[in-house]
């Protein structure tokens, strides 16, 4: 059996960054942790993108994770609210990199086809499947169950990036490319 890695999966959002902690042996998948990290919506934009810095960075610490996944950024109508996810997102990305940890990115619709079999499932699908994935979480908000979803992506797919990756570090004139 091989040993147990810790992933941790981030849904980021401006006002809710979802969390979320399972532990994967390649087979089994293991609730460890999960929350929310919040900020004020009255706040100035720099200090809610401080708050969530400081909020990921007790995460990382107290979790310990080896593997780190973030859902890519969903582009809408609406610009500047899509410019201020992207800066949550940022944040993100910025505190696994800090620690070492590369970020794996997934799109809305391949998290949800790797946790539903569909890719176009609804929010209430992704946590009855993740219920079902993981009945020891028992997450308190959508960002929870959304960052959760995003961890079991990743447990599911690390296999086929290691796969690419010592392939491509075997051949580096040749590049194998996943769509």
């Amino acid at each position: 059996m091989a040993q147990a890695i810790r992933i941790i999966g981030i849904d980021p959002g401006l006002r809710n960054t979802g969390w979320g902690v399972i532990e994967s042996d390649g087979v089994r998948l293991v609730y460890v942790a999960s929350g929310v990290i919040h900020s004020e919506a009255e706040d100035e934009l720099g200090q809610r993108l401080v708050d969530l810095y400081r909020g990921l960075t007790v995460v990382f610490k107290a979790q310990d994770p080896i593997e780190a996944a973030v859902e890519e950024t969903f582009v809408n109508d609406n610009g500047r609210a899509t410019l201020k996810l992207g800066q949550a997102r940022g944040i993100a990305m910025l505190v696994p990199a800090l620690t070492g940890i590369k970020v794996a990115e997934y799109a809305p619709n391949q998290i949800k086809k790797t946790v539903c079999g569909v890719g176009h499932g609804d929010k209430k699908q992704v946590a009855m499947m993740v219920g079902m994935l993981l009945p020891k979480a028992k997450p308190q908000s959508p960002d929870e169950f959304d960052a959760l979803a995003i961890a079991i992506c990743h447990a599911h797919q690390r296999g086929s990036r290691n796969m690419l990756a010592a392939i491509n570090a075997a051949a580096p004139k040749l590049k194998v490319v996943s769509r």
